[in-house]
């Protein structure tokens, strides 16, 4: 059911293809399969890695890239390198995150150092806490020993 006035596009007359010109289409496909199967024969006598080059760029040109010739100048091609060619010894860029990555684990590792050593301010406030804490402990222990003590005393002066 159209809607607004607007028709379908299923009422339009279609549109067949003359078998001539599907036959035409057909040998000119054949004759560039033809020709890409030459090329690949003759590359395959010559050295093995520019074969290996070409067929990866054949597959990588399929349908019309492979029949339009274009250059575009801001393209980088990946060239694939030999295992002989690559310099495993030589040392690498890192990226900017793999830097700061390690400078943070490098600045936790001196906070950490330092706050061992009692150095840092969190260090020295859980120091402080603590020293309170262990006086707090000492003198209950002595008021705990002082109200024994008095216990027994009195204990003994009831017993007599």
């Amino acid at each position: 059911m159209p809607r607004g006035g607007k028709k379908g596009h299923k009422g339009r007359g279609k549109q067949f293809s003359n078998p001539e010109e599907i036959d035409r289409q057909m040998k000119a496909q054949r004759e560039l399969e033809a020709n890409a199967g030459v090329e690949k024969e003759s590359s395959e006598d010559s050295e093995e890695e520019s074969s290996s080059d070409e067929e990866s760029e054949s597959k990588r040109r399929s349908g019309v890239e492979g029949l339009i010739e274009i250059e575009n100048p801001n393209r980088v091609s990946q060239k694939s390198k030999k295992v002989s060619e690559v310099d495993v010894s030589a040392p690498r860029e890192l990226s900017r995150r793999e830097r700061e990555e390690i400078e943070k684990q490098k600045s936790k590792e001196r906070y950490m150092k330092l706050h061992l050593e009692g150095k840092t301010d969190q260090a020295k406030a859980d120091l402080a806490r603590l020293a309170i804490i262990k006086k707090q402990r000492e003198d209950a222990a002595k008021k705990r020993d002082e109200l024994r003590k008095e216990k027994e005393a009195e204990e003994a002066k009831a017993k007599r």
